[in-house]
């Protein structure tokens, strides 16, 4: 019966060794030469402090900031480990409330802002964690980041225009804001990067 199993014990144990610890080893290694920064998280830092990564969102509800997209993640927003959606469709009940309720506290934040709100305001993405929204979502809270730090919608403009990426590639995606860059510049800091 040994003789039987014995096949299958070796070859189930070299495919753990080799995709459960040469692998990921061997993509570490390939990130680590290759991506450093981006490797070890995309750390930002202020007075030598973390202040966070520029590759997972964080929450920002003064209205003297720019808000990232709504996080799905729990048991805490934009938690990185617990990366996830709501899965709650487009006709369920508990989508179209928490939507309202983000749309309400748009409005409250900004009562004279009559444009459209863009989607990336109102909905969480698949991961939870985006860091960037789109340009539109961007300019749709611009006056009232200006106001609120009583500075001419033109700087808040000028800033918002040094923070904006174009299109991945020149073809994928729209123009997106990383919303902490934007902030840290909106406070004057200046973000260093590990």
């Amino acid at each position: 019966m040994i003789s039987t199993f014995r096949p299958a014990l070796v070859l189930f144990g070299v495919l753990t060794l080799a995709t459960g610890l040469l692998y990921p080893l061997a993509v570490t290694a390939v990130g680590q030469a290759v991506f450093p920064y981006q490797a070890g998280g995309s750390i930002v830092e202020v007075n030598g402090k973390p202040a966070g990564s520029l590759l997972i969102g964080q929450q920002f509800s003064s209205p003297k900031y720019f808000w990232g997209r709504p996080s799905a993640t729990g048991p805490m927003p934009y938690n990185a480990n617990g990366s996830s959606a709501s899965n709650l469709g487009p006709l369920n009940p508990a989508f179209t409330e928490a939507v309202k309720g983000r749309v309400a506290a748009l409005q409250a934040a900004d009562p004279g802002n009559t444009a459209p709100i863009p989607v990336d305001l109102v909905t969480a993405s698949g991961s939870g964690l985006d860091p960037e929204i789109s340009l539109a979502a961007a300019q749709y809270q611009l006056k009232r980041v200006a106001a609120q730090r009583q500075m001419a919608p033109e700087q808040v403009q000028a800033l918002l225009a040094q923070h904006t990426s174009g299109a991945m590639l020149g073809i994928f995606g729209e123009p997106r804001v990383n919303v902490l860059a934007l902030n840290l510049a909106l406070d004057g800091k200046t973000p260093h990067t590990r």
